[in-house]
Parts: C-alpha cells; sequence; structure tokens
C-alpha cells in the first residue's frame, strides 16, 4: 500500500518584522566577535511600529553602539521610505543590556554548556543539499524576491514578504509541488494582475522547475488581494519567533530554543549545528536515506547526558553503531564544537535569514560541511 501525504513548509523574507529582530540579534553578536571572541551574548529584539527595543545578557571587553547598528541593519534591509510606517532614521531605538548572570558564567567559563537544553540535527538525501525540498523551495523564493525587489527588476516591491511550498510524497520521496504560496509588500495603486504577472514571471518560474510542478499546481499570490502594510507597521517582531523556518521547516523534531542573538557557548546553537552537521555526514556517508540526531545538556557541564540517532528504518547500520562512532570519534563538549566549526568569528548575521541548514558552500557555513564522510564509513566498515 502506497504511504501519499502533502508536506508543507514556510520562510519569511529579510524584511520580515521577526526576521528583522533575527538579524538585529546576530548583528549585535557579530559586533560583539569582531572585537572581542570570548564576548557572552544572549541578545533579544522586538521592533512595531516606529520602535526596537534591544534586551539582554553581553559581557564583553568592548563597545558596541547597539542604536547605529540597529539603524544600519534597517537601512540595509530597506526600510529607507517613511511611507512604509517604518524608517531607519526615525524609529526609535531603546536598549536594556546587562551581564551575564555569574552563575552561568562560572560553568560555561570551565567549558561548561552555557545552558541545559536538547538539540536536534536532520538530514535527508531528497534534495543534493541533504535537506528536505519543502524547506529548500521556501527559502529559494523568497531569496529570489528580495533579489528582484534589491535589482528593481520589480521597484514596486517592499521588504516584507512570505513564501509557503506544498509537496506531494509517495513513498517517503518527494513526487511533485502541488501549491505555492507568495506574498509580497508593495506600493499602493499596482494593478494585482501586474503584480501577479510579474512575481509568478520573475520570481516563481525561475525557481520552481517545470518537471517539479504538480500538472495543475495551485499558485497563490498575495491571496487576500493586497499587502501594502507590511513590516513593523503591521505585526510586531520578536527574535527566536521563526524557528521552523530557521531549521526543517516542520521535519523532525526541535527542541524549542532560538538560535540568533547567541553566541557559540549557548549549546542551542552550536550543538545544533553540531547535529546537523553530524546528521549530514551520516547521510552522506550512505549510512542512512534519513537521521535525526538529538544531543542533551546540563547546564555548566561539558559533556552531554544523551545522543541518540533515529534512522527512520533507512540504516544501513544498527543506530547504537553510529552512536558508538559519534562518541569515539566526535568531541561533543561545547569547546570542542565550537572549535572543530570555528564558530567564533563574525558569521551569524549571514544566518539569519533563509535558514541556517543546507547553506553548502557559502561562507562561515561549517557545519554543512562534508569533511567527516570517512570517519563514519570507516567506522561502519563500509
Amino acid at each position: 500500500m502506497e504511504d501519499i501525504y502533502l508536506f508543507t513548509s514556510e520562510s519569511v523574507t529579510e524584511g520580515h518584522p521577526d526576521k528583522l529582530c533575527d538579524q538585529i540579534s546576530d548583528s549585535i553578536l557579530d559586533a560583539v566577535l569582531a572585537k572581542d571572541k570570548n564576548g557572552r551574548v544572549a541578545c533579544e529584539a522586538l521592533t512595531t511600529r516606529g520602535l526596537v527595543i534591544v534586551a539582554g545578557e553581553i559581557t564583553t571587553t568592548c563597545y558596541v553602539d547597539i542604536p547605529g547598528l540597529v539603524r544600519d541593519l534597517i537601512k540595509d534591509v530597506g526600510y529607507t521610505d517613511t511611507s512604509y510606517g517604518f524608517h531607519y532614521q526615525s524609529s526609535a531605538v531603546m536598549t536594556s543590556i546587562q551581564e551575564q548572570a555569574p552563575e552561568i558564567a562560572k560553568g560555561v567559563n570551565r567549558g561548561g554548556a552555557g545552558d541545559q537544553g536538547m538539540m536536534f540535527g536532520y538530514a535527508t538525501d531528497e534534495t543534493p543539499e541533504l535537506m528536505p525540498l519543502p524547506i529548500m523551495f521556501a527559502h529559494r523564493l523568497v531569496r529570489r524576491l528580495a533579489e528582484v525587489r534589491r535589482q528593481k527588476l520589480v521597484p514596486y516591491l517592499r521588504p516584507d514578504g512570505k513564501s509557503q511550498v506544498t509537496v506531494l510524497y509517495k513513498n517517503q520521496r518527494p513526487v511533485n509541488i502541488q501549491s505555492v504560496v507568495l506574498s509580497a509588500q508593495h506600493d499602493p495603486d499596482i494593478p494585482r494582475q501586474k503584480l501577479v504577472s510579474d512575481l509568478i514571471e520573475l520570481v516563481i518560474g525561475p525557481i520552481i522547475p517545470k518537471e517539479m510542478q504538480a500538472q495543475k499546481m495551485k499558485i497563490f499570490v498575495n491571496p487576500t488581494g493586497s499587502f501594502v502594510i507590511g513590516g513593523p507597521q503591521a505585526d510586531t517582531g520578536v527574535t527566536g519567533r521563526k524557528i521552523i523556518v530557521d531549521t526543517y521547516g516542520g521535519v523532525g523534531s526541535h527542541g524549542g530554543g532560538c538560535f540568533s542573538g547567541k553566541d557559540p557557548t549557548k549549546v542551542d546553537r552550536s550543538a545544533s549545528y553540531f547535529a546537523r552537521y553530524l546528521a549530514k555526514n551520516i547521510v552522506a556517508a550512505g549510512l542512512a536515506k534519513r537521521c535525526e540526531l538529538q544531543i542533551a545538556y546540563v547546564i555548566g557541564q561539558r559533556q552531554p547526558v544523551s545522543i541518540m540517532v533515529n534512522t527512520e528504518n533507512t540504516g544501513r547500520i544498527p543506530e547504537k553503531k553510529i552512536v558508538d562512532i559519534i562518541k569515539k570519534d566526535f568531541d561533543l563538549s561545547p569547546s570542542g564544537i565550537i572549535n572543530h566549526l570555528d564558530l567564533l568569528k563574525p558569521i551569524y548575521r549571514r544566518t539569519a535569514c533563509y535558514g541556517h541548514f543546507g547553506r553548502e558552500g557559502e561562507p562561515g557555513f561549517t557545519w554543512e560541511r562534508r569533511d567527516a564522510v570517512n570517519i563514519f564509513r570507516n567506522g561502519a566498515g563500509i
């Protein structure tokens, strides 16, 4: 009997209010790491019409001009016109920053995890990037949407936007794309017919291959008809509210912790990156077609309290054997992960949009490397 189902993932543009906050948090982290690689950052942002609030715990030897950095970020994203209801010059920036709590710092300073928690990594062979297909196409659509806006190929677009992609699966394999949703903020008085025509021709057409389109693939462009009021004028944004967009689009499990604004001593971030690194190399090595990996930590302790591998009945060797290889050949302490992936660099703003995973070949995304393939093959004896 065939196993048939639909699966949907979404993504958002850099001008989406939540993503704006993620980028603010990670830009502050980058600014600290550029001057103080041992700086500790746990930084949150909230934005609404005419206002950005930055709060958190930062311990560093350097000075960061947070209001200036926030305004530069907002300008770069594209909020440069007061008619957008949010502007880099006229929006207020409030800050409330304190140092990392000494009890936490004590555990981190001796090499322990910055918090408790469980982190997940995932990989699947259904795309070249070893990522689920729905989230990869959702990201590509909004990246293309931002590209045509920045290049003024569609000059009436504004920074906010979203995508959604629904894929038909049979027996765990993607067959075709059943529907695409593209919501794009735009200037007023743009004829709907022109908007739909431009976005189908310049965004959806170049991204969704004809061979992947269902015979009657549904396309929804701005389903409510108009999307003029957007960004922080329309919705409050908060750091860490797009954790499913940031990871695997709803495929697999999630420990609940966000990434943005956290330095790599926080295992919410670094251990999630390493779990992806391990899962990806397991699949790339041919040990499984799909792999989910969980790593759990106790605050202040160096090594994880548990490691779990689930190959979803696609593994070539027992899952316990894969766990044994990981324990033998990889240092899963926070410092070991940081050193292995070279995480004490200002690389994080780039991660804050269009997903933290599947970014193979892009500078800084060291957790996407496949340099552990031979370790797993040799350990498995294949």
